[in-house]
């Protein structure tokens, strides 16, 4: 999943950049490589805390709540700009709710991951940056 996602979002990049000549399109490269980033942190850990439940079953949450990238984005469409991030933490936010009203506290693996999250989504001023990519649009010859 995070070999093909690493090299299909470059292709894609270039397909709306020179296709869909959308050029403000390259900013989302950083974005969308920290999802995989995250992604594959949090399974990377699942995998190597398998035998201990209560980090793995949390772990492999995580990662399945930063999938729901690629369902978020599309609340834009509605209207709801700017509510990607906010959205995928209230679901990690739901799981820590979830431990504290069953197991009457929260799991290390929320304590330490969701503001590595935060972080990490959040990012540095540049990485929301409009970048124009690939200069102007090449015009067709008929």
């Amino acid at each position: 999943m995070v070999i093909s996602g690493m090299l299909v979002t470059p292709v894609m990049m270039r397909f709306d950049i020179r296709v869909l000549h959308q050029m403000t399109i390259g900013s989302f490269l950083s974005i969308l490589c920290c999802d995989m980033i995250i992604f594959r942190a949090c399974m990377a850990l699942a995998i190597y805390f398998r035998k201990r439940p209560q980090y793995h079953r949390h772990l492999v949450f995580m990662a399945s709540c930063q999938l729901m990238h690629t369902a978020f984005v599309r609340l834009s469409y509605l209207g709801l700009h700017d509510l990607l991030y906010p959205a995928l933490d209230a679901l990690i936010v739901a799981g820590i709710s979830r431990d504290l009203a069953v197991d009457d506290r929260i799991n290390r693996v929320y304590v330490y991951g969701l503001p590595a999250m935060i972080v990490l989504q959040h990012g540095p001023p540049t990485w929301s940056a409009s970048i124009r990519v690939g200069g102007r649009p090449r015009r067709r010859r008929f």
